[in-house]
């Protein structure tokens, strides 16, 4: 097992292998209930949304995928990073989605269209860990230099932060692309 979740409800939960495959169970009793295969080699993290019915996963093949939690069916593939996916993150509701890898880069991926709508970093090493959260009024996430897609839904406010092999954690601010 390399990575685990549990849903917002907490009946389901979902881990990954270096298989390649993912299981959604049970978490009262660790009944199996599903299994997901799909990615070539490791898959390295996994994630449900908020919603609990859907899980968000990264692997070793460089791409991250999205699931029903019902039928195990994988409803998207993105694909962009050059490198295996370490680490994702889920804004808000889910409408967007972050991934970072060992690539050097963090990506903001749109759902709906399956494209990816920023490399939000690119940081020269590979990134192990990423947190989306919302920021301190006092603190400065900067102006984006263009305005945001349409595509990109409540980012505003919100800090990315980035753990770095190169044992740095960097603060982007989630919308405007800048170094906090």
């Amino acid at each position: 097992v390399t990575c685990l979740d549990i849903s917002s409800g907490g009946g389901l939960g979902v881990s990954t292998s270096t298989d390649g495959t993912m299981k959604i169970w049970q978490a009262a009793n660790g009944e199996i209930r599903r299994l997901l295969e799909g990615h070539v080699c490791d898959v390295n993290c996994c994630r449900f949304f908020p919603s609990g019915l859907v899980v968000l996963s990264g692997g070793m093949d460089a791409q991250l995928k999205i699931w029903s939690a019902e039928d195990a069916s994988c409803v998207v593939t993105f694909k962009g990073h050059k490198g295996g996916i370490l680490d994702t993150a889920i804004v808000d509701r889910g409408r967007n989605v972050v991934s970072c890898s060992r690539d050097g880069t963090a990506r903001l991926w749109d759902c709906g269209t399956r494209s990816c709508l920023a490399v939000l970093s690119d940081c020269g090493c590979p990134v192990n860990g990423i947190a989306v959260g919302s920021a301190h009024s006092s603190l400065s996430l900067g102006t984006p230099e263009n305005p945001p897609s349409e595509r990109e839904v409540r980012t505003e406010g919100k800090i990315l932060l980035l753990a770095r092999e190169d044992k740095k954690l960097q603060g982007v601010g989630l919308q405007s692309r800048q170094p906090v």
